[in-house]
């Protein structure tokens, strides 16, 4: 830490240093930061309204806290930036497991050095990342990880007696001492785990196996945990659920524009070497995969839909894109819709299926999941366009065969042949006149696609000869809807 900090118990209490609790602490900076318009939780977004001002009113009233909700809703990230309502720096004894307070020391340990020492009692500062310690809660979870135990080893060393206080290995909550603790997945800990928990949220103290010792340390509980858990994998037990001071459920974003901001500032689309440009349509059809599904009724909504299901597809979009402009030496990568359908992977293992869902798999639900949020994005944003003239091309005997991998050039050339199709993307804003061909492109897809969707049009994924010495190659032919033979596969 920066060297102006006092380096000695004497140098400390020159300064007027004094002690105060980390709920004390946290409530103080929290305070600062609401005056001054800062923002909290800044890596958040979408519970501004809802999320963040229960957890202000916790923090504000110096409770302990439980986030409840699904997978994918940014529990732990909350529980990390708990960290910057924490001092910059704060000072303890040097060498102190448990981070001793110099002017009221926890430890046997820091009591000696103080004694032995006085006013020249080195003294070390810790950042506030250091004052964070998180603990994944599986049922394997001991008492000695989580308070401590005897440790023989420091008993032979120091020449000390088993019953001795300097012969205890701390466990986790113990070294998380004047600072955060947070504990992921709770309802994961057995019963008598969660047991040992009591007294540190209600009298403030530990006991550590057979030492006649209580440790009054001075922590922040706060904990995660998934509604299904409650009756699925364990539970949390009442006492321990009665001692939590604050509730707090959280959710998943409540608007089409928050969940692509999230989106955005998650995926990885900065790619080396080329210049990634995604239509803001795409960005909201892969969104809107998410939303769809979460109240589709094939999908488990007790597990959820994470959101981290639209940041991994977004992610395979860009790279599917991005193969295919390395192919054709594009200096832009623009991703289509039709690169949705090449990130299935990246979807059917993010949901959690009832029963008809596993009748009609994940693969197809995932498809037709992806066409009917390509329909509401056209929809949208030209809800009302006069398409005939397309669908009437259709059905009249035109067809249109377009290469998965085929370059934007190409494709606009195909798309050149369906009448009026080019033209409606200009004049709805899905791609101006000067707009590059990689986004026309995209925006002819996203037309062709809700046409698919609301059964106007056809498509079936096949193999289609370019001539007969290269062989078939992957690509998608539209033509006329067959009401007896659906949509395709």
């Amino acid at each position: 830490m920066s060297q102006q900090h006092p380096r000695t118990l004497g140098e400390l209490k020159a300064t007027g240093y004094q002690t105060r609790t980390v709920k004390d602490e946290i409530r103080a900076n929290l305070v600062l930061k609401l005056k001054s318009g800062d923002r909290l939780f800044p890596g958040v977004q979408g519970y501004e309204s809802t999320v963040v001002p229960q957890i202000v009113n916790a923090l504000l009233a110096k409770h302990d806290f439980i986030l409840l909700g699904l997978r994918g809703q940014a529990k732990s990230r909350i529980l990390r930036e708990l960290a910057l309502l924490l001092d910059e720096a704060t000072p303890i004894l040097a060498g102190s497991e448990v981070n001793d307070d110099p002017l009221a020391p926890l430890s046997k340990y820091g009591r000696n050095l103080v004694t032995e020492h006085g006013d020249d009692t080195p003294i070390a500062w810790i950042g506030r990342d250091a004052r964070y310690v998180e603990k994944l809660a599986t049922p394997d979870v001991t008492i000695a990880d989580m308070i401590g135990d005897i440790d023989p080893i420091k008993a032979a060393r120091g020449g000390h007696i088993l019953a001795d206080e300097l012969t205890i290995h701390y466990g986790l909550l113990p070294r998380a001492n004047r600072g955060v603790f947070a504990i992921n997945e709770l309802p994961d800990l057995s019963g008598k785990i969660q047991v040992g928990l009591f007294n540190i949220l209600q009298e403030g103290d530990v006991q550590v196996k057979g030492y006649p010792i209580r440790l009054a340390l001075d922590v922040l509980m706060v904990f995660t945990a998934n509604p299904e858990d409650y009756t699925a994998r364990g539970k949390i037990i009442t006492p321990l659920k009665d001692r939590i001071g604050a509730e707090i459920r959280t959710h998943y974003p409540e608007e089409i524009e928050t969940g692509i901001e999230i989106t955005r500032q998650e995926a990885w689309v900065a790619r080396s070497g080329t210049c990634v440009e995604i239509p803001d349509f795409v960005a909201e059809t892969i969104e809107r995969v998410a939303f769809l599904a979460r109240g589709d009724k094939r999908v488990d909504q007790r597990s959820g839909v994470s959101q981290r299901l639209p940041i991994t597809m977004m992610e395979t979009v860009v790279s599917n894109a991005e193969r295919r402009a390395l192919r054709h030496g594009e200096d832009v990568t623009v991703p289509r819709i039709g690169d949705l359908f090449a990130a299935l992977p990246a979807v059917t293992g993010k949901m959690e299926l009832e029963y008809e869902g596993e009748l009609h798999g994940a693969d197809r639900i995932a498809r037709e999941l992806i066409q009917q949020s390509s329909s509401q994005t056209f929809d949208v944003r030209a809800g009302g366009a006069d398409v005939d003239d397309i669908v009437d091309y259709f059905e009249t005997g035109g067809a249109l065969q377009i290469g998965e991998d085929s370059s934007s050039a190409a494709c606009v050339q195909g798309f050149e042949t369906v009448p009026g199709l080019l033209t409606l993307i200009q004049n709805v804003g899905l791609a101006g006149s000067t707009a590059s061909d990689g986004l026309r492109v995209a925006a002819c897809e996203l037309v062709l696609e809700a046409l698919v969707a609301q059964r106007r049009i056809s498509r079936n994924t096949a193999g289609y000869t370019r001539a007969p010495h290269q062989g078939p190659k992957p690509g998608k032919g539209y033509q006329g809807f067959d009401p007896m033979g659906g949509l395709g596969s």
